[in-house]
């Protein structure tokens, strides 16, 4: 949950307009491709209509469900959007709107610095050394009746991640770990498709209302999912979500706004994150 204080979402809330339930000049279509795009995050799905259905009220619950990371970025992306907007309709900003515009920037700032890097994947532990020197064994995908080439393609990745933790290539590291957990689950969803499907948590096509087929779903959707099914603890659950939020720095862009520049010590805590996702599953699929 992002730390924002009373007097700072009154100045959110002032600059990009969403207290009538509106925000900015987004259209539902531009608000849901804007938080997807940027953030892979399904602005309407039911974890963000705790408020009410409103544009507004959804960017309410981003800002107050989402750490303080993602809400920074969030923040900052909105900042950008504005003022593209302006510059698109000759609209000259107004000393009052800068002025405002850098007290939202600094809000971001904040959240952003308060939770960089290595310490969002540990947020939930009271000491990051304490998770680092728990031991949850080797990773062996065998015994859990995933296909053989799957296993052969998860083991070769296992195998390059700890390569690359040797020659201390941090960012490959994260990359690696988040696209290997995306891939055994979606080996076990495929195994278990009536189980996965009947989840409350399944994404849902936005014109249709179907679920959506397995090749569709994100890490976020198989990760609340297997959460949701208890194949995932919930501390597990949170470090996984950490893992995919960094997972997302693969676009060059994304990395470069949000200033993330992982180091070592981020490549360690992203390797226990995975190996604990994968002992959590091992110890509760069925």
């Amino acid at each position: 949950m992002a730390k924002l204080k009373s007097n700072e979402l009154l100045k959110i809330e002032k600059l990009f307009g969403f207290k009538s339930g509106y925000v900015l000049d987004f259209t539902n279509a531009t608000f849901e491709q804007f938080f997807r795009t940027s953030f892979n995050i399904e602005i309407y799905s039911d974890k963000y209509e705790v408020y009410g259905d409103s544009k507004g009220k959804r960017l309410r619950a981003i800002l107050e469900i989402e750490n303080n990371l993602i809400v920074g970025n969030v923040i900052n992306e909105l900042i950008e959007y504005w003022r593209t907007s302006k510059m698109l309709a000759d609209s000259e900003i107004t000393s009052s709107e800068e002025l405002l515009s850098k007290h939202c920037q600094d809000i971001a700032d904040r959240l952003k610095g308060k939770i960089a890097g290595k310490q969002l994947m540990t947020e939930t532990y009271d000491n990051e050394k304490d998770f680092l020197k728990q031991n949850f064994g080797d990773i062996i995908f065998e015994g859990l009746n995933l296909e053989g080439g799957l296993i052969h393609v998860l083991n070769q990745r296992v195998d390059e991640i700890k390569k690359c933790l040797k020659i201390r290539a941090s960012l490959s590291v994260i990359f690696l770990c988040g696209s290997t957990l995306e891939g055994f689950l979606l080996g076990i969803a495929t195994k278990q498709p009536s189980l996965f499907n009947t989840s409350t948590a399944c994404p849902k096509d936005s014109a249709t209302g179907k679920i959506k087929h397995f090749q569709q779903w994100s890490l976020n959707d198989f990760i609340n999912v297997a959460h949701q099914i208890g194949y995932l603890g919930l501390d597990v659950k949170k470090h996984s979500h950490s893992l995919r939020e960094f997972r997302n720095y693969i676009h060059p862009f994304s990395q470069w706004s949000s200033g993330f520049n992982p180091d070592h010590h981020t490549a360690l805590i992203s390797w226990q994150v995975l190996k604990a996702a994968i002992s959590d599953l091992k110890k509760n699929v069925k």
